[in-house]
């Protein structure tokens, strides 16, 4: 049986985004254009959403909706923090945005990676615009998604070193630019480990990505 169905046809929009279980730790990753059919309609678009100190979140899809829905994580989160004293777990934050796109069904446009660091340990989850959850070592979204996870396949490792789980995010990423017209610009990579919610400098992702 399938998990889910087609998506619909608007979906369907162009950009690579992965997360990775690394030792210690969780990396977001993506490129940064946004494509409206033909046409490149941004150049350092935001792929990856801090939700809390300790979770992030990738986007694929309608920007509208992803923005919407990713503001409604960050407030959801906070109130529950205030509520109970503690702060969400990465399961549960999951399972909300679950519960949001399962209600909604067909009504957002949304694919996400969800990733963080909790008592549980690093995690990295898959959802999709009818609510699915699918929890993966290593996972990847978008029309540049295949070849991503080509990259990923070939080379991950259980208990990647931080800085290796880095540089891997990052070719896989870069593969996708190479391969996939919709997929471009530049990169954003992100970890969240036990110390919270880190974006790596621009500096660093180019020096890796520019490698000969």
């Amino acid at each position: 049986m399938e998990h889910q169905t087609e998506p619909p046809a608007e979906l369907k929009t162009g950009t690579t985004t992965l997360g990775l279980i690394a030792k210690d730790c969780v990396v977001l990753a993506s490129d940064q254009r946004a494509t409206m059919g033909y046409l490149i309609a941004n150049k350092a678009a935001q792929k990856i959403y801090k939700i809390t100190n300790r979770i992030g979140a990738t986007i694929a899809g309608s920007v509208a909706d992803a923005q919407s829905i990713m503001e409604l994580l960050r407030a959801e989160s906070k109130l529950f923090e205030i509520q109970r004293g503690r702060p969400m777990r990465v399961k549960a934050l999951t399972r909300l945005l679950s519960n949001i796109m399962f209600q909604s069904r067909g009504t957002y446009l949304l694919q996400s990676l969800v990733g963080g660091y909790d008592d549980e340990g690093p995690q990295v989850f898959y959802t999709d615009f009818i609510g699915s959850v699918l929890p993966d070592k290593f996972t990847a979204t978008g029309s540049g998604s295949p070849v991503a996870l080509g990259v990923l396949e070939a080379e991950y490792e259980e208990n990647l070193p931080r800085k290796k789980a880095v540089e891997l995010a990052i070719r896989a990423i870069a593969a996708a630019i190479e391969r996939d017209a919709a997929t471009g610009n530049s990169i954003l990579v992100s970890v969240i480990d036990k110390d919270g919610y880190q974006e790596v400098p621009k500096e660093e992702i180019t020096k890796i990505w520019k490698k000969p």
